[in-house]
């Protein structure tokens, strides 16, 4: 995580469009609102085909996550413009949607009465909310703690080799949430990050910038080593590691550079030998920093002794094209990739950044090959914060705690929504065609279910059909509006 105040020009300047996710899903619950209940489809003609759900949210906010009317489908192949869902070409398996649980996340959601608290976590990992199925969390502190803080803090001057003094103790409560939230979804994943390593064992004695000494490569491994186990012990299975947050990125508090050579070496000579020999089977993924450079990652993958240990490379999109994934798998079609940050800006407004999001993080990422689509922090206060001295003033999370008793829920809750209340871990991206102003997407799930995300980028209304095994439905989505389709 960067200082994001840079980048919050990208996405004021995003350009507004609608999205309509199309599922076909069976839901046991919904939040459906007749007084805005809408029929996007038919034509007004007889229906008895299969019925498709409907769910709805709208840029202007009037409608958010609602299910509406069925459409249904038809024979024949309609007029007009057409998005063809063909489960016959499958493509990656879907990892999950979700965001990263920062310890400010943490602090403000423990800020609710209890039985609030268990609704807002209901509501955001069970299957009755809406299903969030991956999680990133920093190793140490990120910017969005209330403090700076590793596992190996010491004075000034001292130093650890043996990391006799290593202890999770400061993230505790970051533990516990997480157990908590197990309890509700035991089949989470969970991809740790650091933002800095421990300050004596950088060039520059520094939470900020700074690059790790090359005498303590070894150690730092041991460091993630020692991590895994000790939250392994606490019933906490990390999935996958990368090596740095944002590691071209040295102005965040912490923040550490490590230039796509030094991580190279690390993951080749250190850490990957260091998880094989301690047999831990949690995955590597390098980079994890924007899509403008795919010479980083493509580099380490490149590099005939680490790649055997690298499982992919995980991207944000702070600068460069969504593309990148797409271009980085071409490549390297046996490694995966992930996208795995993106924040909405406190001076955003919903309906363009549900747009640029559903489009970009959403249909693009996934499109391109990802695994995940991630957003940033889950939770903050009305402050925005809280946040370490130097990081994010801007960044808004998906829920804003505004008492003991009260939260809202923010674009970002429903950027995710859209796609994990639909498409579960396990899911396979199948072939969708595209259609002027509409982008797709499409998954099969693992009960056999369709889901297809549509975005709408005009500026009016679209009528348009999905076909799919010779039959149609016939659809509308209204301008700047995300909605789903269940059959």
């Amino acid at each position: 995580m960067r200082s994001k105040n840079s980048y919050s020009f990208f996405i004021r300047g995003a350009a507004l469009c609608g999205v309509a996710l199309l599922s076909f899903l069976s839901c046991s619950s919904t939040t459906a609102d007749s007084s805005n209940n809408e029929n996007p489809g038919n034509g007004g003609g007889n229906v008895t085909g299969d019925p498709v759900q409907v769910w709805l949210t709208k840029g202007d906010q009037s409608v958010k996550l609602q299910q509406q009317s069925d459409i249904h489908f038809t024979t024949g192949s309609g007029s007009g413009s057409s998005i063809e869902v063909d489960p016959a070409q499958v493509f990656q398996t879907v990892d999950g949607f979700g965001y990263t649980l920062t310890g400010g996340s943490v602090e403000v959601i423990n800020q609710l009465s209890v039985s609030k608290k268990q609704e807002l976590l209901n509501d955001l990992f069970g299957s009755s909310g809406i299903g969030v199925s991956y999680l990133r969390i920093s190793i140490g502190a990120s910017d969005l703690n209330s403090q700076v803080f590793s596992y190996d803090d010491l004075p000034a001057g001292q130093t650890d080799p043996t990391l006799a003094q290593f202890s999770l103790t400061k993230d505790q409560a970051l533990i516990q949430m997480l157990k908590d939230i197990l309890m509700i979804n035991p089949t989470i994943k969970i991809l740790a990050t650091p933002w800095s390593a421990p300050v004596w064992m950088k060039d520059n004695g520094n939470s900020i910038g700074g690059s790790l000494k090359p005498e303590y490569y070894g150690v730092y491994a041991q460091y993630f080593v020692k991590y895994i186990q000790q939250m392994k012990n606490q019933g906490i299975t990390i999935d996958a590691i990368t090596p740095q947050n944002e590691p071209l990125h040295p102005g965040n508090n912490p923040s550490m550079y490590m230039t796509a050579t030094d991580q190279a070496t690390f993951v080749k000579s250190h850490l990957g030998p260091a998880f094989q020999a301690a047999n831990i089977s949690t995955k590597i993924i390098v980079y994890d920093h924007n899509c403008d450079n795919t010479t980083y990652p493509l580099s380490i993958l490149n590099d005939a002794a680490a790649n055997p240990f690298v499982d992919g490379s995980a991207f944000h999109l702070y600068a460069g094209d969504i593309s990148a994934l797409g271009n980085v798998h071409n490549l390297f079609p046996n490694k995966n990739v992930y996208f795995t940050e993106q924040w909405t800006s406190s001076t955003g407004e919903f309906s363009g950044d549900l747009d640029w999001h559903i489009k970009n993080i959403i249909i693009g990422s996934m499109r391109n090959w990802s695994k995940t689509a991630l957003e940033w922090n889950v939770a903050n206060d009305a402050s925005f914060g809280p946040h370490t001295p130097g990081g994010c003033t801007q960044c808004k999370g998906a829920i804003t705690v505004t008492g003991g008793t009260s939260y809202d829920k923010n674009v970002a809750y429903y950027i995710i929504a859209q796609a994990s209340k639909f498409v579960p871990a396990g899911s396979k991206r199948i072939a969708s065609t595209q259609t002027g102003n509409l982008s797709s997407v499409a998954f099969i799930t693992p009960s056999n279910k369709k889901v297809l995300i549509v975005q709408n980028s005009g500026s009016t209304s679209q009528t348009f059909n999905i076909k799919f095994n010779g039959n149609t439905a016939s659809a509308t989505i209204t301008a700047k509006s995300a909605a789903t389709y269940i059959f």
